[in-house]
């Protein structure tokens, strides 16, 4: 259920329907290269100036959207191997895989900096970098690369590319993006009294923030707010809740096939310890259910409890003066 959307421009995984292995093999190249800008590799030695022109070459080809170009930037026998252990090899393969991806994104434009070039011996050379492309609605992706070059007269064709996944982390907000839905104001109406909820993205996106209360005749009772958000060290979904009370709980939220698990851990205000576990489900756009089990408060055991909680509807306009 996590709500990041990830455009990953790997040789043979679908971005919005396409197989991208086109788009790493142009990472074969040892150059920091734009669309509007050559290579800028400062040549120092004749294999940097060698690479450099290889460099200048790839650019024009690739925003340029020529498969068979990019493909000549091989060996004739040449292979690519993408981060999932895809193999093409030959030119032809090549050419094919660049062609789809042309297709669908002719206006892509490729950025690359290389990290490091080393000769193995004079007519060997291993190259590793950073390449970024991004294509016709802005979405992009980054991957590191090795490439081996083997010398065929003045020019450093690949003999062989291989890449390895180098996407930023995700976002805290990202990786909320599953809970969204939950922002609005939601309510629940029972004999025993009324659950009033509303939640909201804190102003630096990080967080879902959220306001409970409990009223009975009119009375608010209970009330507790909440804040939802992304721990990176146990790669998963926590809450911390305040009572107002002075009681306090924390939660880990763990991803179902259709449903959200939250186990907690409570302290009272009278040092006593506290645990649950709950489901919350969106049920549908305007629904969603809250289910209680395992309660224990001080050793003692609590009743399970249900809530289907409903979308507030929008307080009706203001009538026109007359």
């Amino acid at each position: 259920m996590s709500g990041r959307t990830s455009i990953r421009m790997s040789w043979h995984l679908p971005v919005r329907g396409l197989t991208l292995a086109a788009m790493a093999a142009v990472a074969l190249i040892a150059a920091t290269a734009s669309a509007d800008q050559p290579a800028a590799v400062a040549a120092k030695t004749p294999l940097d100036t060698a690479i450099a022109k290889e460099a200048e070459a790839t650019v024009k080809a690739f925003n340029g959207g020529d498969a068979a170009a990019l493909a000549g930037l091989f060996s004739p026998t040449g292979e690519l191997v993408d981060e999932n252990g895809n193999v093409f090899t030959g030119s032809q393969a090549i050419t094919e895989l660049f062609k789809k991806f042309f297709e669908k994104f002719p206006k892509a434009v490729l950025e690359m900096e290389v990290t490091s070039t080393r000769p193995l011996g004079d007519d060997i050379a291993v190259e590793e970098g950073v390449r970024r492309i991004t294509v016709n609605d802005g979405a992009a992706a980054q991957f590191r690369y090795v490439v081996v070059r083997e010398k065929e007269g003045d020019r450093w064709p690949i003999a062989s590319y291989r890449e390895f996944a180098d996407d930023p982390a995700p976002t805290p907000r990202e990786m909320l993006t599953a809970l969204e839905w939950l922002v609005g104001d939601w309510i629940d109406e029972s004999p025993e009294g009324r659950t009033s909820i509303s939640f909201r993205w804190s102003d630096d996106g990080n967080y879902l923030l959220g306001d409970y209360s409990v009223s009975v005749g009119g009375e608010t009772v209970a009330a507790s707010t909440q804040r939802i958000g992304w721990d990176p060290i146990e790669g998963r979904l926590r809450s911390w809740t305040f009572d107002s009370d002075g009681g306090f709980s924390e939660g880990e939220w763990l991803a179902g096939d259709d449903e959200w698990i939250v186990r907690s851990e409570a302290t009272m205000p009278d040092g006593t310890s506290g645990s649950a576990t709950m489901s919350v489900k969106l049920q549908d756009p305007d629904h969603f259910v809250i289910e209680s089990s395992d309660r224990v408060v001080g050793g003692a055991e609590e009743p399970d409890f249900k809530l289907v909680v409903a979308r507030k509807p929008p307080a009706p306009a203001a009538a026109a003066p007359r």
